[in-house]
């Protein structure tokens, strides 16, 4: 649905789109109050000329108020491509709406919940990264450093390319280097460090949601649902990429599944994902892993309208941190077009 085509939301409509995701916890109580809450945040989203963006792994409840719901790589441009709005309204985490406000700095951009974090972007820091460029440049003096953007500007801002899962090898082997320090996910690294010939170095840090589903869940889906396709994504871990059908962004497991001939799916990824899918192809069938990113779900309705109401909370960042991530992420979507 997109949002700013409607002026009003029926509860029962609201009902018969979420209900199949999940009928207990989309009853007609709990749409009447969800309809009267997106009717609020749309109406001040005229008032306040903003426009919402989602990350897939929001809660359903999210996309109804979205005007654009993609992954890391298509809300960074989209977060670019913002023209009319004054205000952006990030449903997604901080480092999310910190990408958002440094592609944007005269507009005001908004995260619904400040603890709306990341396991993975917390497991690198400017000060650690910086150590770590030192000492691998007296060995590699061509190193450049590609940070995933799943780290804070501050990371961003000492970094040569940023990168996404969809565009990390194409990154890589755009960038004018043969020695890579690739942060914070050894997972992605991993799958990078086989699709290139270049040296990929490391860091040691990974996405919780991914990297805790194991072969044993897919194999056992597989055995029970034959002819099921394996969808995964590249920050899950090598045994679990391997048995994959096809390894993608979540953006792009969107497009492979729409055009895809087959009809069942296992989508290995975090949860919501699989909940947009079935929204969105109600005539094929997606099944989870099932893991969820408590981050993600931090965003709420409730907490959009608070939000967009009272301009609540504001992302800021120094001005040279913010010139620092611009350049790389500028960087990104070059190498990356």
């Amino acid at each position: 649905m997109n949002a700013t085509d409607h002026v009003s939301v029926s509860a029962a409509d609201l009902r018969a789109r979420l209900a199949r995701l999940d009928r207990d916890a989309y009853d007609l109580e709990t749409c009447e109050r969800y309809a009267s809450i997106v009717e609020e945040i749309l109406e001040l989203k005229r008032e306040r000329r903003a426009v919402i963006l989602a990350h897939n792994y929001q809660r359903p409840e999210i996309f109804e108020v979205a005007d654009f719901t993609g992954d890391s790589l298509e809300l960074a441009r989209r977060a670019r491509e913002v023209e009319d709005a004054e205000v952006i309204v990030f449903c997604g985490v901080h480092f999310m709406a910190e990408t958002a406000k440094v592609l944007n700095p005269e507009r005001t951009v908004l995260l619904p919940d400040m603890k709306a974090g990341c396991s993975l972007a917390d497991s690198v820091t400017a000060e650690a990264l910086a150590e770590r460029k030192q000492e691998l440049k007296a060995i590699y003096p061509d190193l450049r450093v590609v940070s995933y953007v799943n780290t804070t500007a501050d990371v961003k801002a000492l970094s040569d390319a940023c990168c996404t899962s969809a565009n990390a090898v194409k990154v890589v082997d755009a960038i004018d280097s043969e020695n890579i320090l690739f942060v914070p996910d050894r997972n992605l690294a991993n799958y990078v460090q086989s699709k290139t010939r270049k040296r990929i170095i490391s860091w040691d840090g990974n996405c919780y949601v991914h990297h805790q589903i194991n072969p044993e869940e897919i194999m056992r889906v597989r055995d029970s649902l034959p002819g099921i396709q394996v969808l995964a994504h590249p920050e899950c871990r090598r045994d679990v990429l391997a048995l994959a059908d096809a390894v993608l962004s979540t953006s792009a497991m969107v497009q492979y599944a729409k055009r895809s001939d087959a009809d069942k799916f296992l989508i290995v990824t975090e949860c919501g994902l699989s909940d947009r899918l079935l929204m969105e192809v109600p005539d094929k069938r997606f099944f989870k892993t099932c893991k969820l990113c408590r981050f993600m779900k931090m965003i709420t309705l409730e907490g959009t309208l608070d939000s967009l109401r009272n301009l609540r909370h504001q992302i800021t960042l120094d001005d040279s941190v913010r010139e620092g991530a611009k350049r790389a992420l500028e960087r990104m979507l070059e190498l990356s077009a």
